[in-house]
C-alpha cells in the first residue's frame, strides 16, 4: 500500500531525526513516495511480549546473567590483589592506583568500539569476542614479570570485558516488558556471586599457592561460558535493525518454538539506521545519562576501593581495634608496603558483597512504584548519606553494617542506570548508546582508584566527601532526565519518529 507524502512534511520528518544521507541511499524511484508492505506486520518487541517468558528466559537469565560473575571477578580481583603487587613489587600509592586506572582506560577505549561494532556487525560476537579475550590476557597477567607488564595485560583484560558488559543489552532485548524490573535487579545475584567468588579465592589460594595462580583458577568460568554461550541467539531486534529479517524470524520462532507459544500473525518489519541517536529528542538524556554513568562507576568503585584500602592500611577508626588491625601503614621509620589482608577482611569485604543483593527486594519495589527516574534520584542521595557516614568512628561490627549499606545502594543505583539505558535508546542505537555509556563510566572507575587509594592516606573526609558531592550532584541531574521508561516497551526506529513529530509538533 503506498501513498503520496508531502515535500514539506518529508522535509520535516527526515530533518528531525538526522537521517539525510539514509535518506538519499534508501530513496525509492519516485522520492515523493513511501511504501510499506501490505497485509498485517509486527514488530520484535510484539513478537517478544507476544511469546511471553518461558524455557528460554530462564535458559537466557543463566547463561547470560553469568556474564555478569566473570566481569565482577575481573573487577574485584583488583582489591583482592592490590596488598599482594604493593608487597612484591613495593609500590607506592599512585602505583596500585594506577592498576585499576589502566584497567578502566582499556575499558574505556574499547567500550565505544564494542558498541559501535556489536550494532554493526551483531551482539553475539562482541561478547563472544570479549570472553575469549579477557580470559586470554587475564591469564598472562598472572605470568607478568615486573609491574609494566601488569598493568599493560591488565589494560588489555579492561577492553576484553568492555566487550562482555555488552551481554547486558543482548539479554535486555529478549526480555519482555513486564518482567525487565524482576528479572534485571536479580541478576545482581551473579555479580554478587563473581565478587565472593573472588574473594573466597584470595582467602584460601593467595596465602598458600599465591596472587599468580589465583588469577590462573579466576580465569576458568570464562572457559567454560565460552562453550555455554553457543546456546545463547543473537539478538533478533539487531539482525531486524540489519536488516537481515529471515534470520530474526528464524530467531523469533526457535524462542516461540521452546517458551510453547507462537508468533502474531503477519510479516516482521524494523528500521535500518543508527543515527536517531543523534537526535535532539535524546541529546538532554545521553548528557545526563553520561554523567549518571560516571558517578554510578565513580561510586561503586570508590565503595569497593574505599572498603579494601581502609582494612589494608589500617585507616578505620573502630574502638575495639585487635593486633592485626594495629599495623599501620605509615610509620616513623617509612612505609610498610606488606600487610596482607587477614581472615576478618576477607569475612568483612564477604558480607559488604552480600549487600548487593540483600536490598534486591526493594530495588524491585522502587522501580515498579517510583520509576527509574526518581529510582537513581533516592538511591544517590542516600549513597551519598552513607558516604559520609563511613568516616563514623565506630566498632569493627559498624563498619561492616555501614559498609554493607553502602554498597548494597551503589549497586542498585548501577543497576536501575544499566536498565534505563537498555530501555531509553531504539533498537538501532542500543549498542552504541550503552558502548558510549560505559565509556564515561570507565572515567569515573579511572579516578576513583587516586581518590580512595591515594588520597585516603592523607584524610579518610577527605577522599569519601568527593563520592558524596558527585552523588548528590547526580542524584539532581537524574530528576532532569525527560523519559520514564517504566512498563514501556523498548523503542524501534519508527518510535523515534514519533517522538520526533511531537517534539516539533
Amino acid at each position: 500500500v503506498c501513498f503520496r507524502m508531502g515535500e514539506n512534511m518529508k522535509t520535516q520528518l527526515v530533518s528531525a531525526i538526522h537521517l539525510q544521507e539514509v535518506e538519499l541511499e534508501e530513496q525509492p524511484a519516485d522520492p515523493a513516495s513511501v511504501c510499506f508492505p501490505s497485509g498485517p506486520t509486527y514488530t520484535v518487541e510484539e513478537a517478544v511480549e507476544t511469546i511471553g517468558f518461558g524455557r528460554f528466559h530462564v535458559l537466557l537469565f543463566l547463561i547470560m546473567g553469568s556474564t555478569s560473575i566473570v566481569e565482577a571477578m575481573e573487577i574485584m580481583l583488583l582489591a583482592v590483589v592490590s596488598p599482594e603487587i604493593r608487597c612484591e613489587w613495593r609500590l607506592d600509592d599512585w602505583q596500585v592506583a594506577l592498576v585499576s586506572t589502566m584497567v578502566f582506560l582499556g575499558f574505556m577505549v574499547c567500550g565505544v568500539l564494542s558498541g559501535y561494532v556489536a550494532d554493526r556487525y551483531g551482539r553475539w560476537k562482541v561478547v563472544l569476542g570479549g570472553f575469549v579475550w579477557s580470559a586470554y590476557f587475564s591469564l598472562l597477567t598472572s605470568f607478568a614479570p615486573s609491574y609494566g607488564w601488569f598493568i599493560f595485560l591488565r589494560s588489555l583484560v579492561g577492553c576484553g570485558v568492555a566487550g562482555v558488559s555488552q551481554g547486558f543489552v543482548l539479554k535486555t532485548e529478549f526480555i519482555p516488558a513486564k518482567y525487565r524490573a524482576y528479572l534485571l535487579p536479580l541478576a545482581t545475584i551473579f555479580w554478587m556471586t563473581g565478587s565472593m567468588l573472588i574473594i573466597i579465592l584470595g582467602m584460601v589460594v593467595v596465602p598458600t599457592l599465591g596472587w599468580r595462580w589465583m588469577i590462573r583458577i579466576s580465569v576458568t568460568p570464562s572457559v567454560i561460558l565460552i562453550f555455554l554461550f553457543k546456546f545463547i541467539p543473537e539478538s533478533a531486534r539487531y539482525n531486524v535493525s540489519a536488516g537481515n529479517i529471515p534470520a530474526a524470524v528464524k530467531t523469533l520462532q526457535w524462542i516461540a518454538k521452546m517458551n510453547r507459544a507462537s508468533l502474531p500473525p503477519g510479516q516482521l518489519r524494523g528500521p535500518s539506521s543508527w543515527r536517531i541517536l543523534l537526535s535532539s529528542s535524546f541529546r538532554r538524556t545521553s548528557l545526563l545519562l553520561w554523567y549518571s554513568w560516571f558517578v554510578a562507576s565513580f561510586s561503586y568503585y570508590g565503595s569497593v576501593l574505599s572498603s579494601s584500602e581502609l582494612l589494608e592500611k589500617n585507616l578505620l577508626c573502630v574502638t575495639d581495634a585487635d593486633r592485626e588491625h594495629q599495623v599501620k601503614h605509615i610509620h616513623e621509620d617509612g612505609l610498610c608496603y606488606c600487610i596482607p589482608f587477614g581472615n576478618s577482611d576477607y569475612q568483612t569485604l564477604l558480607i559488604s558483597c552480600l549487600g548487593e543483593v540483600a536490598l534486591v527486594p526493594i530495588n524491585i519495589c522502587l522501580l515498579n512504584v517510583l520509576g527509574r527516574r526518581l529510582s537513581l534520584t533516592v538511591l544517590q542521595l542516600l549513597a551519598a548519606v552513607l558516604f559520609m557516614m563511613v568516616n563514623i568512628c565506630t566498632t569493627m561490627f559498624g563498619f561492616t553494617v555501614l559498609l554493607f549499606l553502602l554498597r548494597s545502594l551503589v549497586s542498585m543505583n548501577f543497576n536501575v542506570v544499566y536498565i534505563y539505558t537498555a530501555e531509553v535508546y531504539p533498537t538501532v542505537a542500543r549498542s552504541l548508546g550503552m558502548g558510549f555509556c560505559t565509556s564515561f563510566s570507565r572515567i569515573g572507575g579511572m579516578i576513583a582508584p587516586f581518590i580512595a587509594q591515594v588520597l585516603m592516606s592523607r584524610s579518610v573526609i577527605l577522599a569519601l566527601s568527593p563520592f558524596a558531592v558527585a552523588c548528590v550532584v547526580c542524584a539532581l541531574g537524574n530528576f532532569l532526565l525527560p523519559i520514564e521508561t517504566k512498563g514501556r516497551a523498548l523503542l524501534m526506529l519508527e518510535d523515534a519518529f514519533s517522538i520526533n513529530i511531537r517534539t516539533i509538533g
